[in-house]
């Protein structure tokens, strides 16, 4: 069987947003995995991971619809499991990635203004 590595998002715990300053190495923390976001190569490949059956894509599933060469998009890939915004397996010669929901939606929570955090109120 494969190997998983496991990956923890490098997003601080504290929000930019939270009503206090953020500490300098936290907006680090956090500005290195926004701009693993920040690429539109990236953000298709999130989407076309996300999408694909099982939830799971190869670097060879993934370089036709990007039209983007198998290193550069194994350079997009490395970012993103650097980040820890997805997780990649690897199965004898092939890797396959799949997101890490957990790491998207803690960066989602932590530019979620705390107001907006608020749970639902029951009826």
């Amino acid at each position: 069987m494969g190997h998983v590595a496991s990956t923890r998002t490098n997003a601080p715990a504290r929000s930019p947003l939270a009503g206090e300053p953020i500490a300098r190495v936290d907006a680090e923390r956090l500005a290195g995995v926004l701009k693993a976001f920040a690429d539109p190569a990236r953000l298709r490949l999130l989407s076309l991971i996300q999408s694909a059956p099982e939830g799971e894509a190869s670097v060879s599933d993934l370089t036709a619809p990007l039209g983007l060469s198998q290193p550069t998009v194994s350079h997009h890939l490395r970012i993103l499991t650097e980040a820890g915004l997805i997780e990649r397996e690897k199965r004898g010669v092939w890797a396959y990635y799949r997101l890490v929901p957990s790491a998207i939606a803690a960066v989602a929570d932590l530019l979620t203004p705390p107001r907006k955090r608020a749970t639902k109120k029951t009826r």
